[in-house]
C-alpha cells in the first residue's frame, strides 16, 4: 500500500499528512461554530488553533522522540521527518492545553469555557487522524488472524492493509477511530444539555478518551514505555481519574449554577445561549 497520496514530481503529499490536516479541518469547523453559539469571536478561536496546533505538533513529536531516543539520538535528522509518522497525541494535548491556558489568561477568557468547546471538535479532529496511521501501517495491535478480520466484516482494503509482512494485524487504528466518533456524538448531544455544567463536557471527554485508550492501547505492540509500563495507559488513567473528579465536583454545583450553555451578555445578565431560547 503506498503511503503517497498525490505526487506531483517536486512534491509529495503523503496520506498521514493528509488525514492530520482533515482532521484539523474538520475540528476546526466545529469548534468555530460552537464558539459563536457560545457568542466568542471567531478571531479568539483563530488565533487560538493557529498557534496552538504548531506547538501541539511540534510537542507531540518532542513527545514521541523522546521516548524512542535511543533510535533517534543515531538518527538526527529523521526527528524532523514527520511524514513518517510518529506524533503521540499525547504530547500535543500537553502543548496545546498549557498554550490554551496561556492564551486564555491572555484575553481574559474563561479556561474551562473554552476548553469545553475544543475537545468536541479534537475527538473528531483524532477520529479522522487515526488513518494516517493506517495508511502508514502503524499503531496496529498483535498478530490476528484472517478468518478474525473477516468476522469483523470490515472492507477488504481494511483487511489488505492489516496484513504487513506475513501476518495479520488487529486494526487498532479503526478501534480508536470508531471509538472517537462514538464520543463525538456523545459530547455534541450532552452539551445541548439545559443543565450541563461548564467542565463537564471535557470531563466526560477525558473520562471517555481515557477508557478506550487504555483498552485498545493494551492491544498494541508499538507503545512509548516508561519502563515495562505504556506510557499510554499510565497516562488514560491519569485522564480518566481527573475527568471523574472534575464531573462529580462540578455535578455538586446547584444545576441553575454554572451552566454550559449559559453566557453572560454586555451587562452582566445571564442569558441562555441559542440552543435553550
Amino acid at each position: 500500500m503506498s503511503r503517497v497520496a498525490l505526487d506531483l514530481g517536486f512534491i509529495q503529499i503523503y496520506w498521514y499528512s493528509l488525514m492530520i490536516a482533515l482532521g484539523l479541518f474538520f475540528g476546526i469547523i466545529v469548534i468555530i461554530r460552537e464558539g459563536k453559539r457560545q457568542e466568542l469571536k471567531e478571531d479568539f478561536f483563530i488565533n487560538l488553533i493557529f498557534y496552538g496546533t504548531i506547538i501541539a505538533i511540534v510537542c507531540a513529536r518532542l513527545y514521541y522522540v523522546i521516548f524512542n531516543w535511543s533510535y533517534y539520538s543515531n538518527n538526527l535528522v529523521e526527528i524532523f521527518e514527520i511524514w513518517n509518522g510518529g506524533l503521540a497525541i499525547h504530547g500535543a494535548m500537553i502543548g496545546g492545553g498549557l498554550f490554551t491556558i496561556f492564551y486564555c489568561m491572555k484575553e481574559r477568557k474563561r479556561f474551562l469555557k473554552v476548553i469545553d468547546i475544543i475537545v468536541v471538535g479534537l475527538i473528531l479532529g483524532q477520529a479522522i487522524g487515526r488513518w494516517g496511521n493506517f495508511f502508514n501501517q502503524e499503531a496496529y495491535g498483535s498478530v490476528v488472524s484472517l478468518s478474525f478480520l473477516q468476522s469483523l466484516h470490515l472492507p477488504e482494503f481494511i483487511i489488505d492493509g492489516m496484513k504487513i509482512g506475513a501476518n495479520y494485524y488487529h486494526p487498532t487504528f479503526l478501534y480508536e477511530c470508531l471509538w472517537n466518533l462514538i464520543g463525538f456524538i456523545i459530547l455534541v448531544i450532552v452539551r445541548r444539555f439545559r443543565y450541563i455544567h461548564t467542565g463537564q463536557p471535557t470531563a466526560i471527554y477525558m473520562m471517555w478518551y481515557g477508557v478506550g485508550r487504555f483498552f485498545i492501547e493494551g492491544l498494541r505492540t508499538d507503545s512509548l514505555m516508561l519502563g515495562n509500563l505504556k506510557m499510554a495507559q499510565i497516562v488514560s488513567i491519569v485522564m480518566f481519574l481527573a475527568g471523574l473528579g472534575l464531573f462529580l465536583y462540578k455535578a455538586r454545583q446547584s444545576r441553575f449554577d454554572d451552566q454550559y450553555n449559559v453566557t453572560i451578555n454586555a451587562v452582566g445578565n445571564s442569558i441562555p445561549t441559542s440552543s435553550q431560547q
